[in-house]
């Protein structure tokens, strides 16, 4: 079981600006960059498992094991356990998404088996983090909650097994309407002639830069989307602070932008967007993954994230405008522009105007006519 990257859906890959480093912070052993892009060993497998289900874009992925095919092959069973022993070959694979999409889609409670990990382990921190956040978040609108096992249970992995025969939940059915990609089996990442310890070196190729162009949301939040129509709509909307959740948040624009457009044309899913006339800076919080690469690429930093996340985004999802912007057309070249007062000339033909009189103003010094 081999670790997979797609290159072009890493954020690092969009921008060298970007900040990203959660592949490599949850895997140090494995994972390490190169020229600013995540690079690992051809061996390298499911001890990497963790970067698949901690990374916001889904660039990495098992070869072997799909964590989309895992979610609905659970529900279409009564298995109510996950465990590395018996049907994922690490916990640490789901993000925080798929743990909530399934602790809501499933009639009975999940138990998670954590006997396999050393207690003391920076995978087990990990993993049980991602567990708490999940029952956070859900406690916040749901009375569904994930449990946890530390102690192996034989008989609830017969029970689970033997209930595993009966189909209980139809694939097409749950999905409804959802465009949910369909299920790659993902072939073998790396060259068998490469040497398995040596680093693999990715490179931003043209076919590369041609997928980076394209808005892909990832499956999890795909699912996540489903399974949250499906749920029962709270009578209070609470608000979760902004730091306990990891994998969207709420925005804000202060007065410092400039309306350079590289937020919202360097956003992977996008979250953020605008108007043909590039007046104004839309955002949907549903879209967004929290990849922060909106706030590495802002040169004035005017990208905020806000406290707290309104848990009404997950039922009531909206497209709030973070700004807006006065557009005119420069009286020199023709060109839209973002108008700030003064004289109707764009910054370009500004900048070309003072060249232009500093140019003069200095002919005229040499020439002694001052």
């Amino acid at each position: 079981m081999g670790l997979h990257f797609d290159v072009s859906a890493c954020v690092r890959a969009t921008s060298k600006f970007s900040q990203c480093t959660k592949c490599v912070d949850i895997c140090p052993d494995s994972i390490s960059l190169v020229d600013n892009l995540p690079s690992f060993s051809a061996s390298t497998g499911v001890e990497a498992a963790a970067c698949v289900g901690i990374c916001p874009t889904e660039a990495f992925a098992l070869s072997d094991f799909s964590t989309t095919e895992f979610f609905f092959t659970f529900l279409e069973s009564k298995v109510r356990l996950i465990s590395p022993k018996f049907n994922v070959p690490c916990i640490s694979v789901l993000s925080v998404e798929h743990l909530i999409s399934l602790a809501l889609a499933s009639e009975e409670t999940i138990t998670i088996d954590m006997s396999s990990y050393d207690e003391d382990s920076l995978l087990f921190e990990h993993i049980e983090d991602r567990i708490d956040e999940a029952n956070f978040v859900l406690s916040s609108f749901s009375k569904k909650q994930l449990t946890t096992n530390h102690v192996a249970s034989n008989e609830v992995k017969q029970k689970n097994e033997q209930a595993s025969e009966e189909e209980v939940t139809s694939r097409r059915s749950f999905l409804g309407n959802a465009s949910l990609e369909g299920v790659v089996k993902h072939k073998k990442a790396f060259d068998d002639a490469v040497d398995e310890d040596e680093l693999q070196h990715f490179e931003i190729d043209a076919s590369v830069i041609a997928k980076i162009k394209d808005k892909n949301l990832p499956n999890k939040r795909k699912i996540l989307f489903t399974t949250l129509k499906r749920a029962e709509v709270p009578d209070v909307f609470e608000v979760l602070p902004e730091e306990e959740v990891s994998f969207t948040s709420q925005k804000f624009v202060d007065e410092s932008c400039t309306n350079c457009q590289i937020c919202y044309r360097i956003c992977p899913t996008g979250a953020l967007s605008s108007d043909g006339k590039f007046s104004l800076i839309h955002f949907d919080a549903m879209l967004c993954v929290k990849c922060r690469l909106c706030h590495d690429v802002c040169e004035p930093d005017a990208i905020q994230l806000q406290s707290g996340f309104e848990i009404k985004e997950f039922f009531e999802p909206t497209q709030r405008t973070l700004a807006t912007f006065n557009i005119k057309r420069c009286n020199e070249c023709g060109n839209n522009f973002t108008y700030t007062g003064g004289e109707q000339t764009c910054p370009r033909c500004a900048v070309e105007e003072e060249e232009a009189m500093f140019l003069h103003d200095n002919a005229r010094r040499m020439r002694g006519e001052e």
